[in-house]
């Protein structure tokens, strides 16, 4: 049984890297999980803990960005959930939506002025949203479906 324990929670942390659309969110959340799950590890084998932990960062980092989210999706991590303000990465997704959708957001770098924060405001108006000004998941989704959309 000590010997089956590292492999199934190197499965497990496998598994759970899964959280997030983009490869930093999924490589982020990948090495948190592994982190944890190595900790375990480390102080139910011969490993230490610090060995455990450094191994299970490694490879669930890698697995999460390495993976893809249409393999396995668990949902956005919970940094990037709506209750939270936007990280980075949702900003310029939205950013990205707006250019492309004819909406000068400013520059396409993640973070969120007074330009981006007007033309959210307006793309939301325009498609009945509820107009807050803010970037979010959702609103990025909502982007990309009416790109597509378009495209077809």
């Amino acid at each position: 049984m000590k010997r089956s324990a590292p492999a199934l929670a190197l499965i497990a942390s496998l598994l759970l890297t899964a959280c997030g659309s983009s490869t930093g969110d999924r490589a982020a959340s990948g090495a948190g999980i592994g982190a944890g799950v190595g900790a375990v590890v480390g102080a139910v084998t011969g490993l230490s803990i610090l060995q455990g932990v450094l191994l299970g960062a490694a490879a669930g980092g890698l697995t999460g960005a390495l993976t893809d989210e249409d393999v396995i999706n668990l949902g956005d991590p919970i940094w990037a959930s709506d209750d939270q303000p936007a990280n980075s990465s949702a900003v310029a997704r939205v950013q990205a939506g707006l250019a492309k959708l004819g909406y000068d957001p400013g520059p396409i770098d993640g973070v969120q002025g007074a330009k981006t924060t007007a033309a959210i405001k307006a793309y939301q108006r325009d498609n009945g949203l509820t107009v807050d000004g803010l970037a979010s998941q959702q609103l990025a989704s909502h982007m990309e479906n009416k790109i597509e959309t378009a495209q077809k």
